[in-house]
């Protein structure tokens, strides 16, 4: 009878979590896909008779969409030019503070998370009135300086590169803290080895440090380039897509078609198509670690 208790017992720890799993995760995932394979709008919500079978022609015509086709564009210039300066950024400030024995160094550290427990709506708020043209600080400051004014948001390119600031500012946070605590756990031994044999700090940090934090660079990397595949928020904020598409993301086109369109089908082939390039891209970042470490 005990025997019998203890092998039920780790099912019965996993099983809330599986049921929650298959329910708020899995199942709608299934459901998108089967959405994906027909044309449902918002009549079919009412109707589901109305619902008919289309195969792969969801697929076929968002692959043919000029818009979906910028909206990737975009989405990769955000990715190879946010991710590296959030890398950069949030490694570089962790080793700086780590590095600080002052107690100031430890404001420094809630000074730069708090961005990333902020509201975005707040934040992009005060961003744009930052970028506004006329009465933005950015643009008075460039005025003082008998600078011309710039199109932060009303520029395409300008307005990519003004999100790109405003998310990597956002992102150095959570990154820095993951960063802090893999620093913390590198043995102090390598450091006073190499202190004795005479390196100083610029070569502890690139022999001993930054190969010890492969792991969490990978790791960063990884969850990073994620989220900037998925960027969202900070455009749907504050430019819509705005200027020409100039900052319409994958997901604010699967987004718009969805919920403003009433596309379901379209928006769910849409989404499916970035699901499976996040994992593609995904898969490749494990393999080139896979082999960089082999």
């Amino acid at each position: 009878m005990k025997g019998s208790s203890q092998k039920l017992a780790p099912y019965l720890f996993i099983g809330p979590s599986i049921i929650l799993l298959t329910l708020f995760s899995l199942l709608p995932i299934l459901l998108a896909l089967v959405i994906s394979f027909t044309d449902m709008d918002l009549s079919g919500l009412v109707n589901y008779e109305s619902i008919r079978f289309i195969g792969l022609e969801n697929y076929t015509n968002v692959l043919l969409d000029p818009s979906f086709i910028k909206s990737l564009g975009n989405t990769l210039f955000f990715v190879i030019i946010g991710v590296p300066l959030v890398l950069i950024f949030s490694l570089s400030i962790a080793i700086l503070i780590n590095m600080g024995k002052s107690r100031a160094f430890k404001v420094f550290r809630v000074v730069f998370y708090l961005p990333s427990v902020t509201n975005v709506v707040a934040v992009a708020v005060v961003w744009s009135y930052l970028y506004n043209p006329t009465l933005g600080l950015f643009n008075y400051v460039l005025g003082q300086m008998n600078l011309g004014p710039v199109p932060w948001l009303t520029d395409p390119t300008v307005a990519k590169i003004s999100l790109i600031v405003l998310a990597v500012w956002r992102g150095i946070g959570l990154n820095m803290i993951i960063f802090i605590a893999a620093i913390k756990g590198i043995p102090g031994s390598y450091y006073e080895a190499a202190q004795l044999d005479g390196a100083n700090t610029w070569q502890q940090i690139r022999y001993i440090t930054l190969p010890q934090l492969r792991y969490a660079i990978f790791f960063v990397s990884i969850t990073t380039m994620i989220g900037w595949l998925q960027f969202f928020e900070e455009p749907f904020v504050m430019t819509k897509g705005k200027p020409l598409d100039g900052t319409l993301t994958a997901s604010l086109f699967i987004y718009n078609n969805g919920f403003q369109f009433s596309k379901f089908g379209y928006a769910a082939a849409g989404s499916f198509i970035l699901f499976f390039a996040i994992i593609a891209v995904t898969l490749i970042q494990f393999r080139l670690q896979n082999k960089a470490e082999s």
